[in-house]
């Protein structure tokens, strides 16, 4: 039952149909399905094939933006007509962290807390720092669900959850930037990791315990940040992005043809590979960024325009990071890994790359 109301719903927010999807979502409580199941197992589900459909390039970003938009409705649809619960079990404050606009994610969870009988404070996307902890002074909830699906926000996000503990809130995280099995959340100290909106209920009906000294920031435990890199290339990032734009015509003769939009999106593409260069240096984590360029490669196959055009970028950067000893290391190693995956020649389409094939910088939430 649940998978036809999953065609259903997908069917409808495809079409822009803003009705049908309430409606679809309304004969669904009616059939007994429970809300929690309605808002993970299909809204969800849906959601995340919304973001699948357009790395595949089968849906527009328009249709997605669309999508997502009618999701939330039917988020609030559902809120509007179900069990509210009672707030007995504690209070969570949920929030996306400053600069991570993808805020579904925490919607759900907000409203699976709800069920689950506790009470929300669910702040949305992008919230910063010095705001959520005023918040959390205000009205000091028993914890904070903090949500990003970008791992270019992950720095934001270490310094929120610092200072949410200094504040004396235990912090769990999730979204795909923590990393599928949450090394990141690990890493960067949080007291928990949930890997979806069911798991992270759980874990919050069992207790959080308050952070070890809540009211001293936490001993800094990422020791490879002493040599600096990641404070200087993101210092640099927009005169790499302007030097690597320079003398990427050199690389790809196509550019010589390109008009001022296309450029303007060939520079966006290439800030995004520093933006994720510079995640990787913050972490410590290769990963992080040879899965962004997975993921773009197959972002921009998808739109028929050859992943090659990745290593030229990938090696003026080098050459302009020469003495940068991690992150030339990553950019070499990262440039060979795909210059061995892309055995296709370079050819015509490349111009199809100052489209903006990568303003995107992950799948929609």
């Amino acid at each position: 039952m649940i998978a036809r109301y999953v065609d259903l719903l997908w069917d409808a927010v495809v079409r822009g149909d803003e009705y049908t999807a309430v409606d679809v979502v309304v004969d669904a409580v009616r059939d007994g399905i429970d809300p929690e199941s309605i808002l993970i197992d299909v809204i969800g589900a849906v959601q995340a094939r919304v973001g699948a459909e357009w790395a595949a390039n089968r849906i527009s970003v328009a249709t997605e933006h669309a999508a997502t938009a009618i999701n939330e409705r039917v988020v609030g649809t559902l809120a509007m007509t179900g069990d509210r619960g009672s707030g007995e079990r504690g209070r969570i404050t949920v929030a996306c962290v400053d600069g991570e606009w993808h805020a579904l994610p925490a919607r759900l969870l907000a409203e699976v807390l709800r069920l689950r009988g506790f009470t929300v404070d669910y702040l949305g996307a992008q919230v910063p720092a010095p705001h959520l902890v005023t918040h959390l002074h205000r009205t000091g909830p028993d914890a904070v669900a903090l949500s990003s699906s970008i791992a270019t926000r992950l720095p934001t996000a270490h310094a929120t959850i610092s200072a949410c503990q200094a504040a004396g809130v235990p912090v769990i995280v999730g979204g795909a930037a923590f990393g599928a099995d949450g090394r990141h959340a690990r890493l960067l100290g949080a007291d928990a990791w949930a890997p979806d909106a069911r798991s992270a209920a759980d874990t919050l009906a069992s207790g959080l315990p308050a952070p070890a000294h809540p009211h001293a920031q936490p001993l800094d435990d990422l020791p490879h940040l002493s040599d600096q890199e990641f404070t200087l290339v993101s210092r640099n990032t927009p005169k790499l992005v302007a030097t690597v734009l320079d003398r990427l015509p050199e690389r790809l003769p196509v550019m010589a043809s390109y008009d001022d939009e296309q450029r303007l999106r060939t520079a966006e593409d290439v800030r995004h590979i520093v933006d994720f260069l510079c995640v990787a240096l913050y972490t410590g984590d290769a990963q992080v960024f040879t899965d962004f360029l997975d993921w773009t490669a197959s972002v921009l196959t998808a739109r028929s325009v050859p992943a090659r055009v990745l290593p030229p970028v990938l090696d003026l950067l080098a050459d302009e990071l020469r003495d940068f000893t991690r992150a030339a290391e990553l950019l070499r190693s990262a440039s060979a890994r795909r210059t061995a995956a892309d055995a296709e020649p370079a050819d015509a389409t490349v111009e199809a790359a100052g489209a903006g094939a990568l303003d995107r910088t992950g799948r929609p939430a």
